[in-house]
């Protein structure tokens, strides 16, 4: 007969139920990073805290814009202006006060970068949303043999029942997957990694210029769920990556 939890572990009695004692273990001892903590990776970190793993690092360098508040969860009205790692972190460990969290609110220089991958974890979750360092995390755990997850494109998309886990490779509809498997070919990498990405064509209407440069930057407009879509996605990816479903006494 199994011991009941403890009240430190109460709270995942749910959980419990459905991955069994042993899995709860596993996630408990368990260090995710996640990078980016904008509309995919902060749904993302909340969902891995919720499920008990016992250790996260969350990384991202940015405060909340107003733009934020349709989509992002730290971002309120009330807080604008603050650092979206902070509160994150706020809100983790108000869920698990015993989880050990490791912030990081700074932009991924290559210094950065090489520091983040000297230390070891258990998965990492690539929620980033700009090229270049979205490249380097790619590469670097590419190579390392760091079990990750990539999220691609959200943007311009309006069905969330059209998301898909699938090797970078076998992506298609998603034009920041498309630039991504571009770029990569560059690195020797064209297969080996999951992404979550969705398979609706984008909503070209809604493609946005952000400056007035001869290489003038572009953004889709972004629906409030299907950010939240993608970051419950790549959170079922990582815990079903940690734990054995066949192993739940």
């Amino acid at each position: 007969m199994e011991t009941p939890l403890t009240d430190e572990f109460a709270w995942l009695s749910r959980t419990e139920l459905i991955v069994g004692r042993k899995n709860l273990e596993r996630l408990k001892n368990a260090h995710v990073i996640v990078i980016g903590m904008g509309g995919v990776g902060s749904f993302a970190a909340e969902f891995i805290c919720r499920a008990g793993v016992g250790e996260m690092t969350i990384v991202d360098g940015d405060t909340v814009d107003l733009s934020n508040c349709n989509r992002q969860l730290p971002a309120l009205q009330s807080t604008v202006g603050q650092l979206k790692t902070e509160i994150m972190a706020e809100r983790m460990r108000g869920i698990n006060p015993n989880i050990k969290l490791n912030v990081i609110s700074e932009f991924l220089t290559p210094e950065k970068m090489q520091e983040i991958f000297s230390q070891k974890y258990d998965y990492l979750v690539d929620a980033i949303d700009s090229v270049t360092p979205k490249l380097m995390a790619i590469s670097n755990c590419y190579f390392s043999g760091q079990p990750f997850v990539s999220s691609m494109g959200a943007g311009g998309k309006m069905d969330p029942t059209q998301l898909r886990v699938a090797d970078i490779s076998k992506t298609y509809n998603c034009p920041f997957a498309h630039m991504i498997r571009k770029r990569l070919k560059k690195f020797g990498i064209r297969k080996g990694f999951k992404t979550v990405y969705s398979a609706e064509l984008p909503q070209r209407h809604s493609l946005m210029l952000t400056d007035g440069s001869r290489f003038k930057k572009s953004a889709y407009g972004t629906m409030s769920y299907v950010p939240a879509a993608f970051g419950c996605a790549i959170a079922s990816v990582a815990i079903r990556d940690l734990i054995d479903m066949n192993d739940r006494d």
